[in-house]
């Protein structure tokens, strides 16, 4: 017995993106497109089973664009989030335009795909999201948010200082944290902090553990937002 396709929906106001995403997709033995949508409230009706012809159970994953009428690619992501549905979502953006992905990361996203990536990466990043681990390569995380996270709205920051935010951690998983935030790979931080990567993966998941965060992506906006990493000018 083989395990179920991932099903997958395209939130996209572009057609040919559409198109050209569902004959990669669907030429995948492990991957089924189950829905097209040409905005961000379509998807979140799809996602909750609102939509004409859609059942709310029968995605896994949508890849969400970011710029799209009638509702955002990260208002409609928060939305399904705060819905509680099983689907997880990989946002898709241009990086030279696409102000608010840290925005949608803190909406919820699992992460983020840049547009131009082969298809390769983007069936990666699918399988990725699917399983509940980040999909971003930390590099192309840190070059987004040192872009455009100093003028991005904070709403959804808690009442808390940073210090409180960091309080559960020791010095070391707070150095591992500073790391995965300067966009290093578990490889490059075992090499720079002296431990095996085992190591490293253990540390990671403690931390992950004791703030609360969902995933890699999690953990590096929380780098940034706390000021463990800052910007570069």
């Amino acid at each position: 017995m083989t395990d179920a396709p991932i099903r997958l929906l395209l939130a996209d106001d572009q057609e040919l993106v559409r198109m050209g995403f569902r004959m990669v997709l669907d030429a995948q033995p492990d991957m089924t497109v189950v829905g097209e949508v040409g905005d961000g409230a379509a998807a979140v009706a799809h996602v909750l089973g609102r939509g004409a012809g859609t059942e709310g159970a029968d995605v896994d994953v949508v890849l969400m664009d970011i710029r799209m009428p009638r509702l955002d690619g990260v208002e409609a992501t928060r939305q399904i989030v705060a819905s509680g549905a099983a689907a997880k979502v990989l946002v898709l953006t241009t990086f030279d335009l696409d102000e608010y992905v840290h925005a949608a990361l803190k909406a919820g996203a699992g992460g983020f795909l840049l547009k131009d990536a082969g298809p390769a990466e983007l069936l990666a990043a699918i399988r990725a999201v699917h399983s509940g681990d980040a999909v971003v390569a930390p590099s192309a995380t840190r070059r987004l948010l040192e872009r455009f996270l100093p003028g991005l709205p904070d709403e959804l920051e808690p009442v808390r200082t940073a210090e409180e935010r960091l309080a559960p951690l020791t010095e070391r998983e707070r150095e591992v944290l500073v790391a995965v935030g300067q966009g290093l790979s578990n490889q490059e931080i075992a090499g720079t902090l002296y431990m095996a990567e085992a190591t490293v993966k253990t540390h990671i998941g403690r931390i992950l553990a004791k703030l609360h965060l969902r995933d890699r992506v999690q953990m590096v906006v929380l780098a940034y937002d706390t000021g463990l990493v800052r910007p570069r000018t």
